[in-house]
Parts: structure tokens; sequence; C-alpha cells
């Protein structure tokens, strides 16, 4: 059976560098970073002082007073950025064509903050003071839940939760709805609100969180003093739409996606598999799926967390796969500038790919000062730079061993 083409229609964002794609952009190739001193809880409880916060979002912009009040961030934020996503696209959903358009948008711990108040809340006033919305507000499914509602899309209606990866195995999984022929469009992506006392705390107890204090120089994938991640939050949510479908009402094309491949490390918990082998396996099924050879393969959006090991080995895993190629590969680490939105991340990384391919323009890996001897490809230091492309993936490996690999094309008809 051959497969239905499925292209990029529609893209919608909240991240810490503008409540919105356009200015999310500008900042990224700009090279400005979106991460300060944290506001959302006490740093001077915690060793890492730093994060990725969205700024001035008011949801009440997108969503009706009442009904934001009983929605987590997390899922605010998903509502906006797939209400600018469709909008973007210019889809309309009626009666005549709901049945056919899907949502998939996950979440990789979902509502924590709401948990962590209706907690407090229960110990200090009991049971019965718990808020009736606590079960919907905090249950990851519940942006995908939401969105569904508001927009009326009716069709194939999912929820991923694979840590990082969760962004990126959202539309994979989307991507693949549409393929098959169980939808015509689907609504995808990830968000994520985790910057809560328990989280932080998590991430500080197993020490993935950097402690450089200095906000702007915290986050520097591949960098030899890389020293842990910045915690971000937002979301990142694409339009993906079946080929003749988008043609048949006039729709712009940001890019063909092509291929998917995702991967089990079978290995720990949280640390990735030697050498990157899950990620490598990740990278080379995505690529076959789309029926295209490694070579042909330009840019690379990485995970990039600016952890010791997973700079290392996501930079091995490339090797594992491109060979000699490998070193006339542009790479990046936009989460030098976003922080890492876990659960979002690969939704926001999917709209910076997309965006590589359209404009012809790459994004830095900023903070990139001291070269590591083990990282030693072409991770566009510092500044964007203008090339063409035509083919490039977008990688994100989640803790419990998740990985998954997303291509992209640029559109011709």
């Amino acid at each position: 059976m051959e497969k239905r083409r499925v292209v990029v229609t529609g893209i919608g964002a909240v991240t810490p560098l503008g409540n919105d794609v356009d200015t999310t952009w500008n900042n990224i190739i700009a090279g400005v970073s979106g991460i300060d001193l944290m506001t959302r809880v006490n740093r001077d409880e915690y060793p890492a002082k730093v994060a990725a916060e969205v700024k001035d979002f008011n949801p009440e912009t997108f969503i009706d007073k009442k009904d934001a009040r009983k929605m987590d961030r997390f899922t605010q934020y998903a509502v906006a950025a797939s209400l600018m996503a469709v909008e973007d696209a210019g889809l309309v959903i009626n009666e005549e064509n709901a049945n056919r358009i899907g949502v998939w948008i996950g979440s990789g711990i979902g509502g924590m903050e709401t948990f962590e108040q209706q907690f407090e809340t229960f110990l200090n006033r009991g049971y019965r003071r718990v808020s009736p919305f606590f079960v919907p507000m905090m249950i990851p499914d519940m942006a995908t839940g939401q969105v569904s509602i508001i927009l009326g899309a009716k069709g194939f209606n999912s929820c991923t939760v694979t840590a990082c990866a969760t962004g990126t195995n959202s539309i994979g999984d989307a991507f693949k709805v549409i393929q098959r022929g169980d939808a015509d469009a689907m609504i995808t992506g990830g968000t994520e609100a985790p910057i809560t006392k328990m989280a932080v705390a998590g991430f500080c107890a197993n020490t993935a969180l950097s402690t450089n204090p200095d906000p702007k120089t915290a986050s520097r994938p591949f960098d030899k003093n890389r020293d842990g991640f910045v915690m971000g939050e937002g979301a990142g949510i694409i339009v993906l739409e079946e080929l003749e479908h988008a043609k048949a009402r006039g729709a712009k094309i940001y890019a063909e996606i092509v291929g998917y491949g995702a991967t089990g490390d079978a290995y720990h918990i949280t640390a990735p598999a030697p050498a990157g082998e899950g990620g490598a396996r990740a990278m080379k099924i995505a690529i076959k799926d789309a029926g295209l050879r490694p070579e042909e393969i330009q840019y690379i959006n990485a995970h990039g967390t600016s952890t010791e090991y997973n700079d290392k080995y996501e930079t091995l895993a490339i090797k594992e796969v491109f060979g000699d190629h490998a070193y006339k590969l542009a790479i990046s680490s936009t989460k030098s500038m976003t922080g890492h939105l876990l659960g979002a991340a690969g939704g926001i990384e999917a709209i910076f790919t997309v965006l590589a391919l359209k404009e012809s323009i790459l994004p830095p890996t900023i903070n990139l000062e001291t070269p590591d001897p083990e990282c030693d490809l072409d991770y566009v230091p510092n500044e964007a730079r203008k090339q063409e492309i035509d083919a490039a993936i977008s990688n994100s490996f989640g803790f419990g061993g998740h990985n998954a690999t997303i291509v992209f094309k640029k559109y011709r008809d």
C-alpha cells in the first residue's frame, strides 16, 4: 500500500523565548537565551538557581477565565499553542471534518503544580477542601482532552508520556496515524510546566540540573564545562496534514514529515545506553522510514541536554549512523537557549527544524566556548548560519531509555 504523504501546515508555541512562534524563532536565530534566575520556586532552597520560565503569559488571551482556572499551566500552554497552530494552518474544524481531525499531545509529568497545591490543601484542611477538578487538572492526557474539546476535533485522540522523548514520539505517532489513513489532520506536539518545588527537588536530588548560577551560560550543550541541564517550560504544537487534504484547501506548507524511528535502550532508568546505541538505532530506523540515505541528511536538531553523558553519547551515536558524513553535518542544540522543556522539548524543536528547512537558516548552539575533545562535530557554534538544507532530523531521548527521531524534508510537489 502506498504511504500517504504528510506535511506541516501550522505551528504554534509558548516558550521561554516568547509566547508565539515568531518571537521565539527570532530570538533563537539571534542567539538569545530565555534562561534567567528561577522565580516559580524559592531558589535559595536549591543548588540549581536558574530556569527557562515562560514570561508574561496570560491564559485569558486564549481561554475563558473560568475555564482557565480549571486547567494546570501545562494544559493552558498546550491550548494556547494549539489555537495558534490551527489558526496559522487556516484549518476550520466543523461537523463535516471533525471526525477526521485528531489530537495527540504529550506531557512528561502533567499537572505537577496542581498535585503539589492540592496535596498541601489536603494536609492542612482535609479531603473535603480538595478541588473536584484536581484529577482532571493533573492527569497528563488533559492537554489533549481540552484541546479536542475547545477545537471540536473528534478524531484520533491520544497522549504520550515518554519523559523527554514525549514531544517527538507524539509527533511521530500522529504522523503514522495520518500516513496509514486514520486521520486527515492531527494537532500534535508536547507541553510541560515542570518548574515546581518537588520537580526541582527531584532533579536536584539526582544531580541532573546545572548548578551554574549565571543564567546566560548555564546551558552549554557539547561544551567541555557543561554541568547539567536547565529546566524549561512551555509548549510546541504543529498541525500535520495529509498532502492532498492540505492542497485541496490551499494550505501553506512549511515542510514534509517523512520518517519516524523509536527505540528502547533496555539499559538504565536515567542513563543513556553506552555510546548512545539506542539513539543510533532510532536515527537509522527514521532515515530508512524516510526512504533516505544517511548522507542526504544535512542538519540535526540534537537532543543536546548539556549533561555529560547525553552530549557525549549523542555525538557517538551520530558518528555511528553517519560515518564520515557526521563531520559534514550541521548540528545544533537549541536547549542552549530554551533550556530543556522535558516533554515539550520535541514539540518546540520540531518547529525549529521545520523553520530551519523553510527559512534556510540554522539555529546556533550558544555558550560553546571550550571544545570538548569527545564532542568534535559541527555544532553551529554561537551564531546562526545561513544554509540551504533539504533534509533534517530532530532527536529526543528520555529517562526510561526512550529514543525518538523524526525526519523532515523541504516540501516539493
